[in-house]
């Protein structure tokens, strides 16, 4: 249905776009098979009238003219729906080229080619070399995920999700139906913002706890897309980043290195031991639990029941 739709619209912007005279309903309906496939002239009066407005929708510009008879017609004229000539200078060309070699390691190095290529034929200046090798910054965003390009995907063409998903504090995978709204790298790790439909709320997602292949259902949204989606702020959240309170706990010698790196205090305690005092904030139960018995929490009491709770729940499998 969706791909007879895109060829319905695609077929009424080209005829739209190509006429030197405005076209009647009448004259639409006889050029347009998908038109002359409508069951009664209701029908197609509904059908005509959504899809000139998901063309508007879209940014064609289409104009209502009235010949001297009254009949109505319609046209979007070519310079009304042309884009201004592309101009770049070196710095903008720089950066473009700069932003184009963050996925020369990614599936999306051809189309990041291709588009500078195109950038290069409509005035991309000569003497700037977007990959040239003398450039002082070198940037690549990892994508080693198998789950990256489908949840790419499903993010720009707003289609609903199915994955399994292996939390850190549990043994086997559960199925998740999620919304895709958008893909961050923080880290070093890609993570993934939507709605999950099983628990009725946001839900942040690490692409590498993704097991098998990501699967397409449906079509729609069930929950509002937010305007801007934090991601980092999420996760840095979880991980304590955005803490007002402080957590006791021992820690082995020679362990849990990320857990020293935010340390605010390190005290040896001997026999193999250390203290450390790490900002508690939400979600750094699910993290202390990645480090099974390196790490013991001493308090709060709250957060050591939680990593007790969670514990168990790994042995209970």
């Amino acid at each position: 249905m969706a791909i007879a739709k895109a060829e319905r619209l695609m077929n009424l912007a080209l005829c739209l776009l190509g006429t030197r005279r405005p076209l009647s309903k009448r004259e639409l309906r006889g050029s347009i098979e998908a038109y002359l496939e409508a069951g009664s002239d209701d029908s197609f009066n509904r059908m005509f009238e959504r899809d000139k407005d998901d063309l508007r929708e879209l940014g064609l510009v289409i104009e209502t003219v009235e010949n001297l008879e009254g009949e109505v017609g319609y046209l979007a004229r070519r310079d009304s729906n042309r884009l201004p000539a592309i101009t770049l200078d070196a710095e903008e060309a720089a950066a473009l080229g700069l932003a184009a070699k963050v996925w020369q390691q990614a599936r999306l190095a051809g189309a990041a080619s291709g588009a500078l290529q195109k950038l290069r034929a409509a005035g991309l200046p000569e003497d700037v070399d977007p990959y040239g090798s003398h450039g002082a910054l070198e940037p690549r965003i990892p994508v080693h995920e198998a789950a990256f390009e489908p949840l790419m995907l499903a993010c720009r063409d707003r289609r609903p999700v199915v994955f399994d998903y292996r939390k850190a504090s549990a043994a086997r995978p559960e199925t998740r139906h999620v919304e895709p709204w958008a893909l961050e790298c923080w880290r070093g790790h890609w993570y993934l913002a939507g709605y999950d439909r099983e628990r009725g709320a946001e839900r942040v997602f690490r692409l590498s706890r993704i097991t098998g292949k990501v699967r397409a259902r449906g079509t729609g949204f069930t929950a509002p897309v937010p305007d801007v989606v934090t991601v980092r702020e999420t996760v840095a959240g979880w991980a304590g980043e955005t803490a007002d309170r402080s957590a006791l706990i021992r820690l082995r010698s020679g362990a849990g290195y990320p857990l020293r790196a935010k340390a605010g205090k390190v005290r040896e305690l001997g026999d193999g031991w250390d203290e450390l005092e790490i900002p508690y904030g939400h979600g750094l139960d699910a993290w202390l639990v990645e480090f099974g018995p390196d790490v013991v929490v001493l308090e709060p009491a709250e957060l050591r029941a939680d990593v007790v709770d969670r514990l168990r729940a790994v042995a209970k499998g």
